[in-house]
């Protein structure tokens, strides 16, 4: 009976593999859409923990329920100044921002 080879990698190793090494154009690429998508969800996340739907905390920032919607998925990005305002009027939270120099 033949045994099949483990052919499982870390996330890490897959991104190397197929998107280089970081500070790579393609690799900053990957990188800068993923945290993108984070944000997005993280508002989201937020928002329904809230209890709010996206026209209510468009509302309250200041903004349409559509430009709430394209950055919950990843359609738009959205600018720090404007990421602040969701977080602190919309959502009552604090928007923190953390520089890492790997």
């Amino acid at each position: 009976m033949k045994t099949k080879k483990n052919t499982a990698m870390t996330l890490s190793e897959f991104k190397r593999k197929h998107y280089g090494e970081r500070g790579t154009p393609k690799r900053d690429e990957l990188e800068i859409g993923y945290d993108n998508f984070k944000i997005g969800v993280m508002v989201q996340e937020a928002r329904l923990e809230k209890g709010l739907t996206q026209a209510e905390l468009a509302e309250k920032v200041g903004t349409t329920k559509s430009y709430i919607s394209k950055i919950e998925n990843n359609v738009k990005e959205v600018r720090i100044s404007t990421l602040q305002k969701i977080v602190e009027l919309g959502l009552g939270g604090q928007l923190r921002v953390i520089i890492d120099l790997r």
